[in-house]
């Protein structure tokens, strides 16, 4: 496995074993997107067609073929890999600016105007999140919860701070909730102890760390019970899940907010609590 599994991998990588079952206009688009994958990002939809060869129609039934609405959904797939390879925020933000202008789009500049952005697009995510979560998905979670004998939660690097918090606040339900930090590199010693009694609560979004898909798989060898918190039905740590919430994050161009996921985090917390006061 790479280092990190992304969502436009699993894109590529879709694409390429569907291959030789494409028309040949969508053959010629595949190429195309498979050789050119930093500057689809940020072209036009006009001067893809143009260099693929084929009428911009094509690139919509190319992208519908693999699950999008549209081209240009596809295109955030692309643009978001660009924005997690660049480590610098400075050149997100530069990176953002040429994407807002390509699109005719004006860049808040002003503090006020970052505010005002994050605030108007964290709402629609949070208004969103009751649609994308059953409550099937909430009992079965927190029945799991409640009958377990210890709980690991794993989050590294960006969902580090959401799996920080649901550890503080099973603590703070008097459970045994253990977070694997992988310090000094132990993240399987971490979870040598996991037993069928267990679960693990996974946290990870694209890019996903190749450290908690080993983390996932060692939990499944082991009998845990799993519930993953991600980004997507095709995250590779979805497969191995008992509950797997898909959250849809709010995000301006490369800056992701987390304000969904520690909503659904509180959510399970508190649900526990009211559970074992039951």
């Amino acid at each position: 496995m790479s280092k990190h599994t992304t969502q436009l991998s699993i894109l590529q990588e879709d694409i390429r074993t569907r291959y030789d079952s494409l028309s040949k206009r969508l053959k010629q688009v595949a190429r195309y997107i498979l050789d050119n994958s930093n500057s689809v990002a940020f072209d036009t939809v006009a001067s893809i067609a143009q260099r693929a060869d084929v009428p911009p129609s094509t690139l919509i039934r190319f992208a519908s073929a693999f699950g999008f609405s549209g081209f240009n959904e596809m295109k955030q797939v692309f643009r978001q890999q660009l924005m997690e390879e660049t480590v610098s925020y400075t050149e997100r933000a530069r990176l953002f600016r040429k994407s807002s202008s390509d699109e005719g789009i004006t860049t808040p500049e002003k503090p006020n105007e970052v505010l005002n952005m994050f605030s108007m697009v964290n709402a629609q995510a949070l208004q969103q999140l009751p649609s994308q979560i059953t409550a099937d998905q909430l009992d079965e979670a927190i029945a799991m919860l409640s009958k377990a004998n210890n709980i690991y939660i794993i989050g590294l690097r960006r969902s580090f701070s959401v799996a920080s918090y649901l550890t503080y606040a099973l603590r703070h339900l008097e459970r045994r909730a253990f977070l694997i930090d992988g310090l000094g590199g132990m993240f399987s010693e971490q979870l040598s102890m996991v037993s069928p009694n267990d679960v693990i609560i996974a946290i990870s979004y694209s890019p996903y760390a190749s450290e908690a898909m080993e983390l996932v798989q060692l939990g499944a060898r082991r009998g845990a019970k799993q519930i993953v918190i991600t980004d997507s039905q095709v995250s590779p740590l979805a497969a191995f899940s008992d509950v797997c919430f898909v959250v849809r994050e709010a995000q301006l161009d490369g800056f992701r907010s987390q304000v969904a996921s520690m909503c659904l985090a509180q959510t399970i917390a508190v649900s526990l609590a009211l559970n074992s006061a039951n």
